[in-house]
């Protein structure tokens, strides 16, 4: 059963070819279609396009559908070209002509549409949340390790100290940079198309108002044209916030790699946390970050393969946009899964807290040191010269009692006001 079937049947080959994996995505997107549905029908019934009766069992069977979907016992078949054609078959099945009213004053285009902004909206909100537990986990491992000194590194050189509060609450501020790509993609996503039908509107009194209102969305895709263009924009803007978040994860992750090297060895997990060699007994590997580095630098390329999907499609629709649904949704179930293991084993961590004790690391306070001259009246220019000398000459003696006390600094990390900046997100 196809919706646009007009009695006759598809080659098996184009049938494979155009629907390719909807079925299965559309397994995560099943409950959005049935609320918007009975919304739907609802405002059909406002309008008296249905009778009240046909408005309250289309409601009822729309809400059973939902339990079945709930409960995990929703299918779609191969018979079936997507969730829209499955869920229609079922309410046909059971209200009989009742059923075959749903569809009336409306599109799959724009049915598509509103199951994949409430969609997104739902998972937008989610990541929000897991992004701020991840945020919460960092500010407090901040604290709990905020004189632990470690290496700062340019270039991959030795350069200043550094310290696990800084590392840890440079990546929590920057997950709020990343939250505000989130709330743009958020914004753009609560916007409702139901109504534009197949990107034109429709010749029936439909209150698009009505519709607006009963599924949650703050405000309108006015025009029909640019609802309709909004397919594939919305799940840009959304790929937009999932690669800064992902920007962030992998960076962390690289960081993590490199301080559990032996040559590193600034930090630990539990046995249980890390992975084994097949022949190397010694081996603890970091799977789990170089795996959320892998697919957090897949996630980064979402929004140049949805760019390149679109970026040539004249106003209207156009096939190639069933394209986008199976590149967001996975990137959107990877990027989650990558928040809750960061947040899962960085809970563990073990940090070293004699990092510095090492002497290759004494050139970390030839700054510091450099500083103390100047202020004891020695010109900038002047102290730097010495220092460089004594250091030629193997003639340093690091400062190591340092005292950074500007906001952001070793000694003063402003963790409140990196809260307080989260919380206004």
């Amino acid at each position: 059963m196809k919706l646009w079937d007009k009695g006759f049947s598809t080659d098996q080959k184009i049938d494979h070819f155009t629907v390719g994996n909807d079925r299965e995505l559309d397994l995560l997107l099943a409950k959005y279609d049935v609320i918007a549905s009975t919304a739907h029908a609802r405002m059909l019934g406002r309008i008296g396009l249905l009778t009240d009766e046909e408005t309250n069992q289309l409601v009822t069977e729309l809400g059973n559908i939902q339990k079945d979907i709930e409960a995990g016992n929703f299918t779609i078949e191969d018979s079936f070209e997507d969730m829209h054609s499955k869920i229609e078959y079922l309410l046909i099945q059971k209200l009989g002509d009742t059923g075959k009213k749903i569809h009336t004053a409306r599109s799959r285009n724009d049915q598509v549409l509103v199951a994949m902004h409430l969609y997104l909206k739902h998972e937008l909100q989610e990541i929000k949340q897991q992004t701020a537990d991840l945020f919460d986990l960092l500010l407090n491992l901040a604290e709990k390790h905020k004189d632990v000194l470690l290496p700062g590194y340019t270039h991959l050189q030795i350069a200043m100290p550094s310290s696990f509060g800084l590392w840890f609450s440079a990546y929590a501020e920057s997950l709020i940079d990343d939250l505000y790509f989130i709330d743009a993609a958020y914004k753009i996503a609560d916007q409702n198309p139901l109504g534009s039908a197949a990107g034109y509107g429709s010749s029936f009194p439909i209150d698009r108002t009505f519709t607006t209102k009963e599924l949650g969305f703050e405000t309108l895709k006015y025009n029909v044209v640019a609802a309709q263009m909004g397919r594939g924009k919305v799940e840009k803007s959304t790929a937009f916030g999932l690669s800064s978040i992902a920007a962030t994860l992998s960076k962390m992750a690289m960081d993590v790699c490199l301080y559990m090297s032996q040559n590193f060895d600034f930090i630990t997990f539990p046995d249980e946390l890390t992975t084994g060699s097949s022949i190397m007994p010694h081996k603890k590997n970091p799977d789990v970050f170089e795996l959320i580095r892998g697919k957090c630098n897949k996630i980064q390329a979402v929004p140049n393969q949805l760019t390149l999907i679109t970026n040539n499609l004249p106003s209207g629709y156009h096939r190639d946009l069933q394209l986008v649904k199976e590149v967001i949704v996975p990137a959107i179930q990877d990027l989650k899964a990558c928040l809750e293991m960061a947040a899962f084993t960085l809970k563990d961590i073990r940090v070293n807290k004699g990092i510095l004790d090492d002497p290759k690391y004494d050139y970390l306070f030839s700054v510091d040191t450099l500083n103390e001259l100047v202020q004891s009246g020695v010109p900038f220019r002047d102290a730097y010269k010495k220092m460089g000398t004594d250091i030629a000459e193997g003639n340093f003696k690091p400062k190591r009692d340092i005292h950074h006390t500007h906001e952001g600094s070793l000694g003063n990390l402003c963790l409140d006001e990196i809260r307080e900046k989260m919380g206004k997100v």
